[in-house]
């Protein structure tokens, strides 16, 4: 007797009514939304359940590993030490800022499994940015590596060092219990920060239930692809990560559900090289990838893909910016672990993808981000908030149980941001076919993406203007074949006419590097303006 394999009727099997990944309706901050009917509650859960994997590898670096069950044991004593030694308690903030390393990990898992909240640092932040982090979240403590140590001590924060002291507590209680709070499903666990579309960098809080819903959403993708007839174990699956871990794509959508699948991180420490990533990849098998568009773009130009055996790596999807078409159909062409390239679109303040493009999705629409993310509600609105029918251009709006909680004491920024029934209004500019597939029309107003880091132009502007020989500027982005874009501004000074290697040398007393203008004019003509005094950004990039 013959059978029939239905994806579709194991997928309704697995999302319906009784179902493991059955979402059903539930208060949220006051709005009722669908969340994941069997779902954890507190992170702290997570590593308990991960014990279950023992010997399997957790976190693998070209030249280091940890298993689950060391992993486990190093963040409970690591926990028992911030407690006992340091005062650590529910809700309390602790600063990471530390380049990428297994350490970084432990320190994250340490301080949401007791209740408190982890404060990712973006690590290239300029001293002026990491005072105004530390003056907005009000941290207890912070765990920094050897660069950026001194940054952190200097405003006269106790600061435990990636290099000594984590090593060092994290064995000093060997037989110390798996730390466990009491919180709500709705307490912050991890700020991460945008870029300040006012002038500072936004703390974005993410809280437990937030990330336990990214962790049930990558559970159910597993679940899909067995569905699907993928006969892969996912504990068998190995995950490049390469991407900092103060992004959602790595912390978030990597480090953090990889501990619930069993599944292992395969962590690239120092700066982006083709080389490494490939011989890391060919020795530690990896399956799957999520890079960049700078990261996959820099891939084509080494041209040394046929000197490693890749052929472990069978998922590959760009992600954090966009990507052009011509990039995509190089890839495909020329990378072989490329050929079912998976497309994406999200946020720092949606925790997870808002949706995805499959190969199919972009073979049928070019430029499609695909349809929404499982438990996403995604609509297109009007500049007064009314839904818009297929094919209609508007405002990206989403809400979910993935959505932030709001941004770290700045109530105007999130009421901005999050209306009425918690929906987030992104910013960016869209609309869907009449299958659901999103496609872009523009991202938020000005933004500029470098190398996948978000650059806010009135961010950069506010600190230019502060110094003495510029009296307004104007910045924007524009194309870089292997950045995607790169940082411009138009400059007007006074009487005094500054150096481009002046400003640029103030910028990076103040900034993070990547922010810093690579394209400079100087002119000692005013900015054109409208009729009510704003810039008219069109007139002004005209004459460049």
């Amino acid at each position: 007797m013959t059978t029939t394999h239905d994806p579709m009727a194991a997928y309704a099997r697995l999302v319906g009514p009784g179902g493991p990944f059955e979402m059903v309706e539930d208060d949220v901050l006051g709005t009722r939304m669908p969340v994941y009917r069997n779902r954890a509650h507190a992170l702290h859960e997570v590593l308990a359940d991960s014990v279950q994997y023992a010997d399997r590898t957790y976190v693998a670096t070209a030249d280091d590993r940890v298993t689950f069950a060391e992993h486990a044991s190093r963040v409970s004593s690591l926990a028992k030490a911030l407690t006992d030694e340091y005062g650590v308690k529910k809700g309390d903030r602790v600063v990471i800022s530390a380049a990428n390393t297994i350490e970084w990990i432990e320190s994250f898992w340490a301080v949401v499994s007791l209740g408190a909240v982890a404060v990712a640092f973006n690590a290239w932040w300029s001293d002026r940015e990491v005072e105004h982090g530390l003056g907005l979240t009000e941290p207890v403590l912070a765990i920094a590596d050897a660069k950026r140590v001194d940054a952190l001590k200097q405003h006269g924060l106790p600061v435990l060092t990636v290099e000594d002291d984590v090593p060092t507590l994290r064995a000093a209680h060997p037989d110390a219990p798996l730390p466990s709070a009491d919180v709500a499903e709705d307490d912050p666990a991890v700020l991460i920060f945008t870029s300040g579309t006012s002038g500072h960098p936004k703390g974005a809080t993410h809280s437990h239930r937030n990330l336990l819903a990214v962790v049930e959403y990558h559970r159910m993708n597993d679940a899909l692809l067995a569905a699907f007839g993928d006969p892969t174990d996912p504990r068998d699956r190995a995950y490049l990560l390469v991407s900092p871990l103060f992004h959602i794509a790595s912390l978030h959508n990597l480090a953090l559900p990889r501990l619930a699948t069993g599944s292992k991180v395969v962590l690239h420490l120092g700066a982006f090289d083709v080389e490494r990533i490939y011989a890391l990849i060919e020795k530690e098998r990896v399956t799957n990838w999520g890079a960049v568009p700078t990261m996959a773009s820099r891939m084509l130009d080494a041209d040394i893909a046929d000197k490693f055996d890749l052929s472990s790596l069978t998922s590959f999807s760009l992600a954090s910016a966009p990507s052009s078409l011509a990039l995509k159909q190089r890839l495909r062409e020329n990378l072989p672990f490329a050929t079912a390239l998976v497309d994406s679109y999200g946020l720092t303040e949606t925790c997870t993808g808002v949706s995805a493009a499959t190969p199919a999705d972009q073979a049928e629409v070019p430029g499609t981000v695909g349809r929404a993310t499982y438990g996403v509600q995604l609509e297109i609105r009007d500049p007064l908030g009314n839904a818009l029918g297929p094919g209609v251009e508007g405002e990206v709006c989403v809400r979910s149980c993935y959505n932030m909680v709001g941004y770290w004491r700045n109530d105007e920024a999130t009421s901005d941001t999050i209306r009425e029934d918690r929906w987030l209004h992104t910013g960016d500019l869209g609309e869907i076919d009449e299958q659901g597939r999103l496609r872009l029309s523009s991202r938020r107003s000005d933004l500029i993406i470098r190398g996948g880091e978000n650059v806010y132009p009135v961010e950069v502007e506010n600190v230019l203007t502060e110094h003495p020989d510029v009296v307004e500027c104007l910045v924007y982005g524009v194309a870089h074949e292997d950045l995607g874009q790169e940082v411009a501004v138009v400059v007007v000074h006074g009487e005094t006419e500054p150096s481009v290697d002046d400003l640029t040398a103030f910028l990076k007393r103040e900034l993070a590097y990547y922010k810093v203008p690579a394209h400079w004019r100087l002119t000692s003509a005013p900015l054109a303006r409208n009729a009510t005094g704003k810039v008219k950004r069109s007139a002004v990039l005209a004459e460049d």
